[in-house]
């Protein structure tokens, strides 16, 4: 009897504790609560974190992210294994020179300054044009703006905008193929090229991962650097789609310099310093 007294007596004190907590979780008084950030939502923030301070500890991840360290340790690993990034003991580097991170792990970086651009971009393109796009986040943003025009040739080689513009029948849409590279999405080398060489585009519009007046527009990739050029070629007028975190930055392959460049479309945060020396070489700078 004495035992189902007490066990009574605990369960009693057990549902105080948890009402309590309730309690005070909803009033704010003693606990706060935060829901649980979804798994590829950590991952893409841990990504954007180390790619652009080149690594990042446990602690910090922990904090930042409001999870458990052995959540961030368990989430490194698994990024570690897919190759994104290299583990450290206590943290993680890009375990290669300028990571480049999967475009679905770069849709939401800057996505207001990418939108703002893409609109200022969608300007440019005149009625009826044959306009040429290259992959990346914000070509992609620039995609959906000419879709809701309509009345246009859109020749690209990114399957992610030709799945969007394949359903949109007041849209001509050619696709470009080749070699498919799976963290940019696009169809690139020597069979991208030929096609694009039958081409004669009115406008083309290149994502870059780098642009300064010295080394001009670079990427992470050689093949996808000369499938870029090819676009560049075949296109009458040549639009570098850039937000300002990509200003002042080299990455490995050469796209092209900014002599061979008509425009640059980028947010409001390029400093006058960085404008003047691309207005130098030849290039209409426009702020979104």
């Amino acid at each position: 009897m004495r035992h189902r007294v007490r066990f009574e007596h605990a369960l009693r004190a057990g549902e105080a504790r948890v009402i309590c907590g309730v309690a005070a979780r909803l009033h704010g008084t003693r606990q706060s609560y935060t829901p649980t950030m979804l798994k590829a939502d950590r991952a893409t923030r841990i990504l954007s974190h180390i790619a652009d301070s080149g690594s990042a500890d446990v602690h910090e991840l922990s904090d930042s992210l409001g999870v458990s360290e052995a959540t961030v340790r368990r989430d490194l690993q698994e990024l570690h294994e897919r190759g994104l990034l290299q583990r450290t003991r206590g943290g993680a580097v890009t375990g290669a020179v300028n990571l480049e991170l999967p475009l679905r792990h770069r849709g939401e970086k800057q996505q207001e300054e990418k939108r703002r651009i893409a609109l200022e971009a969608g300007r440019l393109v005149p009625d009826g044009a044959v306009v040429g796009l290259t992959g990346g986040t914000t070509t992609s943003e620039l995609a959906r703006v000419l879709a809701e025009r309509g009345g246009l040739t859109i020749v690209t080689n990114a399957v992610n905008i030709a799945a969007d513009l394949i359903v949109r029948p007041d849209v001509r849409l050619v696709v470009v193929g080749g070699i498919a590279r799976t963290t940019s999405y696009e169809l690139v080398g020597p069979a991208a090229e030929r096609m694009l060489a039958q081409y004669h585009l009115d406008i083309a519009f290149i994502g870059v991962d780098g642009l300064t007046a010295q080394q001009g527009c670079t990427t992470h990739d050689e093949m996808e650097a000369q499938t870029d050029r090819a676009f560049l070629r075949s296109s009458a007028r040549a639009v570098v789609l850039a937000d300002s975190t990509k200003i002042g930055r080299v990455r490995f392959a050469a796209i092209c310099a900014l002599s061979e460049v008509h425009d640059l479309v980028t947010d409001d945060a390029l400093t006058v310093d960085q404008e003047k020396d691309i207005a130098d070489c030849g290039v209409q700078v426009h702020r979104a």
